[in-house]
């Protein structure tokens, strides 16, 4: 491989492979190499053919913070004219920092193509039977990170869902009842969604996290957070 390579950021979706995009899984199949985030399923990169290039270069909570945007090792084949699918769980721009990848191809010169994927947020709450939005109960939805606890998560009438929420999920819940959410507010937690481990516990800003302490919290997991969520018992 020689001259300048190419970059697919692109979106694995929540981790059942029949969740990918068509053009997901075009580029997994052409691509020279594919470097992946560890929450990508192994299911999903079982779809990878035998003869490409597998790198880990993602992280997890608690991982030491990285000095850079994109991977180095991506820089370094993609330089060397190599064909790179960047495979991120979910969709690359939702909490994926795809963005800043992104950023740092363009600073680079080296072409680059967006591929967006199911959003974990999306797949949890369909395979769980929560709808984000109802007519009844929630006119709209948030995505909030739960890494960090802070700011106003929102009011009534709206489904808040928190991403990578299971090591801080104490003072998220803490935080919603703060900022005025009643502590009988339905609540579901959604471990390892759309997998075959897919767990799905549902309680109340009040007791759900005495619900999951047989959760393992390694699992990658989102928390819905609305009226929403009851309607659960009907359709899941």
């Amino acid at each position: 491989m020689t001259g300048r390579g190419f970059v697919y950021l692109v979106g694995a979706g929540p981790g059942d492979p029949k969740l990918l995009t068509l053009r997901a899984l075009e580029i997994l199949q052409s691509a020279d190499v594919v470097a992946h985030d560890e929450l990508v399923s192994e299911a999903i990169l079982a779809c990878v053919p035998a003869a490409v290039e597998l790198l880990p270069v993602g992280r997890r909570h608690g991982s030491r913070k990285a000095s850079y945007r994109l991977h180095p090792s991506v820089l370094e084949r993609a330089r060397a004219g190599a064909v790179v699918a960047r495979l991120k769980s979910g969709d690359p721009l939702i909490f994926g920092r795809g963005g800043e990848e992104a950023e740092e191809l363009a600073e680079a010169g080296i072409p680059y193509e967006i591929v967006p994927g199911v959003s974990a947020a999306l797949g949890a709450a369909a395979y769980a039977g929560i709808p984000l939005t109802h007519r009844l109960y929630a006119s709209r939805v948030t995505f909030v990170t739960g890494h960090h606890a802070e700011g106003s998560p929102g009011s009534d009438g709206e489904t808040i869902v928190l991403f990578m929420a299971a090591h801080r999920l104490e003072a998220n819940l803490e935080r919603l009842i703060a900022s005025g959410r009643a502590s009988s507010t339905p609540v579901a937690y959604v471990a390892a969604a759309t997998t075959p481990e897919q767990k799905v516990i549902v309680g109340t800003l009040a007791d759900l996290s005495g619900r999951i302490t047989a959760i393992d919290r390694s699992l990658p997991a989102l928390v819905i957070v609305g009226e929403a969520v009851n309607v659960r018992r009907r359709i899941a």
